[in-house]
């Protein structure tokens, strides 16, 4: 077993290609995290996960808090073994959730008081149980619990808002329970104010986490917001850690922010797209309930590895979303998942060659090209 680290490996401006050491494995960065909410990436085996060339997955706190139960995990060997899946997992810290999707929430230093949004049934996360719930789970990587800033917000409702999730990393940190290979991140907040950012970077630095992650963007804000806070949020993190920009994004979020700085990345974009037709490719968005895809017999995008593209054509998917079949959806999973992971792979390689702006210009150029 290795311990937990990061290695730098090149960098071409602020882009930065590395490899993430854990107990479970090493993940090239840039990295794309699958999201496997409650213990499963959806429509997907894990099998089919790694075939995409994932290298980590993430799980969510919230939702295996409530079904099937941190200590049932546990009791049932933990989520690497339940979900079988034995490389390394990302767990969030359950407060997005608790603030997107609980109901009769109350707010305070101690933590958060929610009912379920399943069964009502009444909860008390604070920052030592979400840690607790993390380590029962047996999370690779760890997150504080912090509170996720709404958007608008105002400098001093995002300035109370960031120092509450600055002391809750104190706690967080307090709670965690230091292990060889196993790591904790915490959580940058203060919405789109520089000044706020600065001073809840400091504070997590003076705890010496294991990685950080930039919190409270992909919240409305949109794209320009998010990288004028992106142009200086990576570089007041420190260089020799992982950062990990939390819930985004589109591909060109993606290829947007690693030119900025960020290793990691997870978002559920490409598996929800996947259930509702729509497919990510070198040429741009498809829609395949579109009929224009009825008689298309061309691979769904040239090039690309994956189920769909090598052994169905754009009109059997069609097909498939227009009869409802349980099949397109998996298929169209798989393919935008596998196109996610290309887009990392191919950022760490131009990264090391030192084009990475070349390499984005021709992405783009791509998708402004479209289906031709």
């Amino acid at each position: 077993m290795t311990g937990f680290g990061f290695s730098l490996a090149a960098t071409d401006g602020q882009a930065r290609a590395g490899t993430l050491l854990t107990a479970h494995g090493e993940v090239p960065t840039p990295t794309f995290m699958a999201v496997g909410t409650a213990g499963t990436v959806k429509a997907m085996t894990m099998d089919q996960v790694r075939a995409t060339g994932a290298g980590i997955v993430l799980g969510n706190t919230y939702h295996l808090m409530l079904r099937p139960g941190a200590e049932r995990v546990a009791r049932l060997g933990g989520l690497h073994k339940m979900m079988d899946w034995p490389g390394p997992i990302l767990t969030d810290s359950g407060g997005f959730q608790v603030m997107s999707l609980a109901k009769l929430r109350k707010l305070d230093e101690s933590g958060v008081t929610f009912r379920s949004h399943i069964d009502g049934a009444a909860f008390h996360l604070t920052p030592e149980r979400s840690v607790e719930i993390q380590h029962l789970l047996d999370a690779t990587i760890t997150m504080q619990l912090d509170e996720c800033t709404k958007f608008p917000a105002t400098h001093t409702e995002a300035a109370a808002s960031m120092r509450m999730s600055a002391r809750w990393a104190r706690r967080s940190r307090d709670a965690f329970v230091k292990r060889l290979g196993y790591g904790q991140f915490g959580i940058m907040q203060g919405s789109t104010f520089e000044d706020l950012r600065a001073e809840s970077a400091e504070a997590l630095r003076g705890l010496e986490f294991e990685g950080y992650a930039i919190g409270g963007l992909a919240v409305g804000e949109g794209q320009a917001a998010m990288f004028s806070v992106l142009d200086y949020a990576p570089q007041m993190l420190p260089t020799d850690k992982p950062r990990y920009l939390m819930g985004v994004g589109t591909p060109d979020d993606l290829l947007g922010s690693v030119l900025r700085g960020v290793d990691m990345f997870d978002c559920v974009m490409p598996t929800r797209a996947g259930r509702t037709a729509r497919a990510f490719t070198s040429r741009g968005i498809f829609n395949l309930r579109n009929a224009r895809f009825q008689d298309d017999v061309r691979p769904l995008d040239e090039g690309c590895a994956c189920l769909a593209c090598t052994r169905h054509s754009r009109a059997y998917l069609h097909h498939l979303f227009r009869c409802e079949e349980m099949l397109g959806p998996m298929l169209l999973t798989a393919h935008n998942l596998t196109y996610y992971q290309s887009l990392m792979r191919g950022a760490r390689r131009e990264i090391v060659a030192g084009r990475y702006e070349d390499y984005v210009a021709g992405v783009r150029e791509g998708w402004a090209r479209g289906d031709v």
